[in-house]
């Protein structure tokens, strides 16, 4: 285990798990100190040059699915109108231009994340967030008028952190809470990882059914595309236990082979070819093309206040508010479970740089809106590139910088398939899983609201759905205990918007 950099927290320390070889010079004299590392803490956080690439590296890998994901969301959504985002008559034309302003803003406002924060945290457009916003919010308005709700719901976000609202709150939940949803996350990012590869399904006619999910399709693997995942899973853990330094890069790199010598040989396609069968998204076949001209017709396509005339002012409040909420606690969640795996947090479980952490993502969600391809938060994802030894804002950086490449690289970005990438999101789970022996489960006033927060980000598939329920169940505990004095006044704020956003339906209903 690493010293112990002064002020963490020192009750359940976070190890370090990258190490595989002679513990990394910590605090070494300013004099032998590049100015890259003294700006970036690297020596002081007991990282190293090597490891913040390398990480940076592996944190691409593990979200670039974004790039092809985000246009498939948006594209095909139409409007009111009838229109499509960033034109075109919805044929699937529009998605390059989607794909380019995705790159763009994910790369922009990571590499900001890294300068300003120096955090090992990669930000992209949000997926859930977007998904809402194509089938719940364009429907109602123009694609200009829901990017511009996505805009102000970013200026919004970031009053509140200018004026120290969010982080007030942030300072006011309890620390095994915190706890709690950093080991939330971790299962999440897991259930995530067997998800995408397809190892975790949907069961036929689930809605009849009484198990929702289950092993691959009818109880059993199914495709060789899910084999292939399974062996990439099995590459990840094996180096990882035998401590080769960048285990988790080298098993995405070696999965990613052995997907295209698959494909290959099989020629299995995409899953909506061959849904019994195919890759998840991206097929791995190398490219006819290497580059590509990106195009960005989605760009300051934006109106902030057109939503008010088009769908009414109460409707555009509502949606605000729903966007909002879930932004603002995802975030906040977010940097905490990978402080925690980073072990960077102090000792009331808060992050270095916590304001400009913020900042930055206030401003992504706004720059998301501008850019035209819904609104950009951090990523869980970055975890990965934690768990292979980033611990400072250089990895953004590169992250950043390899978001950025490929606007123009975006044929290369396709080879990689999420079965390759997802394994590493399986491992970190289990690595942030292990925190939870901070937690006093024989203290119900706190077990409660831990379980229930640790089990609802999987189960509904949220991660602002498993705070929100450990908030309220917090709050409710300690008043029919009779301790309601014990709870900080901004959680009773709290849990009464939660108590709003989980009625979000019947509540627009009522007054619209």
């Amino acid at each position: 285990m690493t010293e112990q950099p002064e002020g963490q927290n020192t009750t359940t320390p976070a190890p370090d798990r990258t190490k595989s070889g002679p513990t990394p010079r910590r605090n070494a004299p300013r004099g032998e100190q590049s100015a890259l590392d003294r700006y970036f803490k690297i020596s002081e956080r007991g990282s190293t040059f090597e490891r913040e690439i390398r990480g940076g590296i592996v944190t691409f890998f593990t979200m670039a699915y974004i790039i092809v994901l985000n246009p498939l969301i948006l594209g095909f959504a139409p409007d009111e109108n009838g229109h499509f985002l960033g034109g075109g008559p919805g044929d699937g034309s529009n998605l390059p231009a989607i794909a380019a302003g995705t790159a763009l803003v994910a790369g922009v406002m990571t590499i900001l994340m890294g300068v300003v924060a120096n955090y090992p945290l990669a930000l992209a457009t949000g997926l859930g967030l977007n998904a809402f916003l194509a089938v719940s919010v364009a429907q109602q308005m123009s694609w200009t008028d829901a990017m511009g709700l996505i805009f102000l719901e970013g200026v919004v976000i970031l009053v509140l952190v200018l004026t120290g609202f969010r982080s007030a709150v942030f300072h006011a939940v309890p620390s095994q809470l915190k706890v709690a949803i950093s080991v939330g996350i971790g299962l999440f990012i897991a259930f995530i990882g067997f998800v995408d590869a397809g190892f975790v399904r949907r069961t036929p006619d689930a809605a009849h059914s009484t198990v929702p999910v289950g092993l691959g399709t009818g109880f059993y693997l199914q495709g060789w595309p899910v084999v292939v995942f399974a062996a990439g899973l099995a590459l990840v853990i094996t180096l990882w236990v035998k401590r080769v330094r960048g285990a988790i890069l080298l098993a995405i790199i070696a999965t990613t082979i052995l997907a295209i010598i698959v494909e290959s040989i099989g020629n299995f396609g995409s899953s909506a070819d061959n849904p019994t069968g195919g890759w998840g998204l991206n097929v791995p076949k190398w490219p006819d093309k290497i580059a590509d001209t990106p195009h960005f017709d989605t760009v300051f396509h934006f109106n902030p206040v057109g939503a008010f005339g088009s769908a009414g002012v109460i409707t555009a409040l509502l949606l605000v508010f729903t966007l909002m909420l879930a932004d603002f606690f995802d975030t906040m969640g977010t940097m905490t479970a990978i402080g925690a795996e980073a072990g960077l947090l102090d000792a009331e479980g808060i992050p270095p740089n916590t304001k400009q952490i913020l900042v930055v993502d206030s401003l992504a969600a706004a720059a998301g809106g501008a850019a035209g391809v819904s609104s950009n938060t951090s990523y869980i994802e970055s975890a990965s590139g934690v768990g292979e030894g980033a611990r400072t804002g250089l990895a953004s950086v590169v992250t950043g910088i390899l978001f950025l490449l490929s606007i123009f690289l975006a044929p290369v970005v396709k080879v990689i398939p999420s079965e390759a990438a997802v394994p590493a999101l399986v491992l970190v789970g289990f690595l942030m899983m292990q925190q939870v022996a901070g937690i006093s489960w024989n203290d119900t006033e706190i077990a409660i609201p831990a379980f229930l927060t640790i089990i609802l980000m999987p189960f509904t598939y949220s991660i602002s759905v498993g705070i929100g329920a450990g908030f309220l169940a917090y709050v409710l505990i300690k008043a029919v205990k009779g301790k309601a004095a014990q709870v900080h006044p901004l959680l009773w704020i709290v849990a009464a918007l939660f108590l709003v956003y989980f009625a979000i339906h019947p509540i627009t209903v009522l007054f619209t």
